[in-house]
Parts: C-alpha cells; sequence; structure tokens
C-alpha cells in the first residue's frame, strides 16, 4: 500500500482516467465503419485505435486533433475505406462532448482537499479546455502534449511537468489508466504510481497500447483511490490534532 502522507501533488491523466474516452470514440468511430460497410467488435475497435494512435503520435509533432484526423485516416487504410473530409474531423470534434466518469468529480474534490493536482494529458490546450469545464475542478496546473510538444509515454511531458509543480519525486503520485502511457514512464522517474484499471470491452489496456508495469497501487475506480487517500490521511489528521 501507498503511504499517501507523503505526497504532496497528485497528477492525473485525464482522458481514460477520467474522462470516458472509450464510450467517446465509440460513439464516434462506428458510426465511421458502418457507413463504409464495416463492422467490428468494440474490443477490436480499441485495439485498432491504440495501434493507429501510437503510429501517429511517432516522429515530429502534431496537434492531438491533427492525430486524431489521421486515426480516422488509419481505420480506412486498416480496413479498406476512404474516409470523407467530415468523417476525417468526426472524431475529434467529438472529444469536447466526452463526458467524465461518474465518479470522477466527487473523487477529485475529495482529493483536492489535501493534496494540489494537477492533469498531465496528451491533449491539446484547446480541447482540454471544454473539458476542463465538465471536471468542474480548479486544476493547480494542466500540462498538455501541446507545450511539452511530445505525447507520453515520452519522459519529455514528465519533466515539463515535475519544473511546473516544483516537487521531488518522492512527494508526487501519478495516476493512470494506461500502464504504456503513464506507469512506465512515471516510474522510470521515480514517480509512485496508481493504475485505475477501469472495466473496458479490452480489459486491462482499453484504448492504448498493451504493456507491463508494476504500478504502485491498482484501482478500478477514482473514487476508490480517494477513500483510500482519505482513510490512510485519517490518522495522521486525529494525531496532530491532539
Amino acid at each position: 500500500m501507498l503511504d499517501f502522507s507523503q505526497f504532496e501533488f497528485l497528477t492525473f491523466d485525464c482522458y481514460g482516467t477520467l474522462i470516458d474516452w472509450e464510450t467517446g470514440i465509440l460513439s464516434a468511430l462506428h458510426p465511421i465503419l458502418a457507413a463504409h460497410g464495416k463492422a467490428i467488435s468494440d474490443s477490436e475497435l480499441l485495439k485498432l485505435y491504440s495501434e493507429i494512435e501510437s503510429e501517429a503520435e511517432q516522429g515530429g509533432f502534431h496537434p492531438y486533433r491533427e492525430v486524431l484526423q489521421s486515426v480516422v485516416r488509419g481505420f480506412g487504410e486498416r480496413l479498406g475505406f476512404k474516409p470523407t473530409e467530415s468523417e476525417q474531423h468526426a472524431l475529434p470534434n467529438s472529444l469536447t462532448g466526452w463526458l467524465p466518469f461518474p465518479d470522477t468529480v466527487a473523487a477529485l474534490h475529495m482529493l483536492k482537499s489535501r493534496y494540489r493536482l494537477a492533469i498531465v494529458s496528451n491533449i491539446d490546450d484547446d480541447l482540454f479546455a471544454a473539458t476542463g469545464r465538465r471536471l468542474a475542478l480548479d486544476f493547480d496546473h494542466v500540462i498538455t502534449a501541446q507545450q511539452a510538444r511530445a505525447y507520453k509515454p515520452s519522459l519529455q511531458i514528465f519533466k515539463l511537468a515535475q519544473r511546473r509543480i516544483g516537487v521531488s519525486p518522492a512527494k508526487w503520485l501519478h495516476v493512470g489508466q494506461s500502464i504504456y502511457h503513464d506507469v512506465i514512464p512515471a516510474k522510470s522517474l521515480g514517480i509512485a504510481t496508481v493504475w485505475v484499471n477501469r472495466a473496458s470491452p479490452r480489459p486491462g489496456a482499453g484504448a492504448a497500447k498493451v504493456a507491463l508495469g508494476e504500478p504502485g497501487l491498482e484501482v478500478s475506480n477514482l473514487r476508490e483511490l480517494a477513500d483510500l487517500a482519505t482513510a490512510a490521511q485519517a490518522p495522521a489528521l486525529r494525531s496532530a490534532n491532539r
């Protein structure tokens, strides 16, 4: 079990961890595939998404909106159809409508009462601005791929986060849904990690690449994390008040 009393800052992956990106991805892509006579399972769609998105994020930096357009084109190349211009924009345009998980907002407010919180996300600033309003919380920092000019699992975005939040790895806990994007790179920098292993049609990975890693803690949702952190902090608070 992690010692929650040692942490001052919690950073969060956003899409997949706080925001239900799988529902968003599936809702945007299935109609495109259906329009071209292509039917695949949710699990297979998420697997293809993980592969195509990762490929699109390699090489020179491109805004995430362009990455998502490339993802739609990639589905066309893999499955044998040519998406229209409108279809290429459908996935990135849908992102601002993706919703938080039911446990997200309340859990963030619980954690905010004890820690400083930040976002570390593979996203563009303008796209996160719309998401941020749905999260209904003033984060201490928002660090994006656009600012770092790199996508997780690159260490570049985590190093930018460390400069911004200004705490040592020993006082920093990173929370994410993806072993590939979050747990492995954060651990390599000495940062403690929580894996939010949410239910998915593709268990263990969801829309991210499959990877093996050992988080400091595994939870099934954010409320579970908030409850554990609150319970761990309570004895320390009682001792301090004596």
